[in-house]
C-alpha cells in the first residue's frame, strides 16, 4: 500500500510540472502568433492590449482545457495496465 501512495505521489509530482511545462508552452506559442498577427495586418490600437485581450479569450479556450488531459490520460492508462494485468 506505501508503494502504490509513493507511486501516486511522484506521479502527480511528475504530470504537474509536465502541466504547467506544457501550459507554459502553449501560452507562448499563442502570445507569439498574436504578436505575428498584429504585425503582419497593423493591427487595430496598441500591440500589448491585442496580445493581451487575445490571451484572455483564449484561457477561456477549449485548447486551454484540453491541456488538463495530462491528468486524465495517465491515469486512465494505468487503471487499464491494472485491471487487464490482475483480472483479464
Amino acid at each position: 500500500m506505501v508503494a502504490l501512495a509513493r507511486l501516486l505521489l511522484i506521479g502527480f509530482v511528475v504530470l504537474t510540472i509536465v502541466y504547467f511545462c506544457l501550459s507554459f508552452y502553449s501560452r507562448a506559442v499563442r502570445r507569439g502568433k498574436l504578436e505575428a498577427e498584429w504585425d503582419a495586418t497593423g493591427g487595430p490600437g496598441d500591440r500589448e492590449t491585442f496580445v493581451q485581450s487575445g490571451l484572455e479569450e483564449y484561457d477561456g479556450s477549449l485548447r486551454r482545457k484540453l491541456i488538463l488531459g495530462v491528468y486524465v490520460v495517465p491515469a486512465i492508462a494505468m487503471g487499464l495496465l491494472i485491471y487487464f494485468t490482475n483480472f483479464a
